[in-house]
């Protein structure tokens, strides 16, 4: 991955170029082979890559977000998604533990045949809904992790907005404007108020809780939304241009991040960790 890529100077040309597939061929599977069951997807090769754990949104397969996921591994990040903690009475705690096992698996399993490593100082943490929560608690306990980003994050126990403020990495959180279940005043707004690195707070408009999730699944009789293309869209340009910069020290879709974008305007930002 190039770390001297040039810069984009307009945010809607970064947005248009990081929304679209990478330079990487991208190959995917379950990290069950390797004792933890959901989905994993790598570049075809690289040495020292950076990776990510995704956590999904409550009643949600990984399944749900694989064009993310495989969007993220063409940029050159390997990614694994737990499938764990499914059920109507998950535990974020534990869900917390499995992001970090994930974590460990991209670290030590053996990926791509031996054409994948993966550097271990270039962790980050993501996730929809309860995963996003789960993200935050997971970096609040493992200093492995350097970047944290999530999509209309949830509360979860502990509180996500308690653990926030143990967060000194970079974060982005992206609300949706339109979400019933976890609204941003309620959630991903107390969650940036507190976190005590640098963060930033979009809320994209007319998105609803479930805009970020592919596909159909039974949950949307029940939950509120369905999967929306300019949701998908901008979050898969938002957390690529986030997790380049934070973890490859590719700066190119800056831009894109230092300002507004058409349907996901600045809403909160602070630069500076907390004392």
């Amino acid at each position: 991955m190039a770390r001297t890529a040039k810069k984009i100077r307009s945010p809607k040309h970064a947005l248009e170029q990081l929304s679209r597939r990478g330079p990487h061929d991208v190959l995917h599977g379950d990290p069950a082979l390797v004792g933890l069951p959901g989905v994993l997807c790598t570049p075809r090769s690289g040495l020292g890559l950076p990776a990510l754990a995704f956590g999904h949104g409550w009643l949600q397969p990984p399944r749900r977000y694989l064009g993310l996921l495989r969007h993220l591994a063409s940029w050159g990040f390997v990614v694994v998604a737990p499938g764990t903690q499914r059920g109507p009475f998950a535990s974020h705690r534990m869900f917390e533990s499995d992001l970090r096992t994930a974590l460990d698996i991209a670290i030590g399993a053996r990926l791509g045949e031996g054409a994948i490593s993966v550097d271990q100082r270039r962790l980050g943490a993501a996730g929809h809904a309860m995963g996003g929560g789960s993200a935050v608690l997971a970096a609040a306990t493992d200093e492995r992790i350097r970047a944290v980003a999530t999509l209309a994050a949830a509360e979860t126990h502990p509180p996500a907005s308690d653990a926030a403020a143990q967060v000194r990495v970079p974060g982005l959180h992206l609300a949706a404007g339109n979400d019933l279940l976890a609204p941003a005043v309620a959630n991903a707004r107390p969650i940036a108020a507190s976190w005590a690195g640098p963060v930033q707070l979009r809320t994209i408009k007319k998105a609803s809780h479930l805009g970020f999730t592919e596909g159909r699944h039974w949950t949307e009789l029940v939950l509120h939304g369905k999967g929306e293309y300019r949701t998908q869209r901008l979050a898969k340009g938002l957390l690529t241009a986030f997790f380049l910069r934070e973890l490859a020290g590719d700066r190119r879709g800056e831009a894109l991040l230092e300002q507004d974008v058409s349907g996901a305007a600045i809403d909160q930002e602070h630069t500076r960790a907390a004392a």
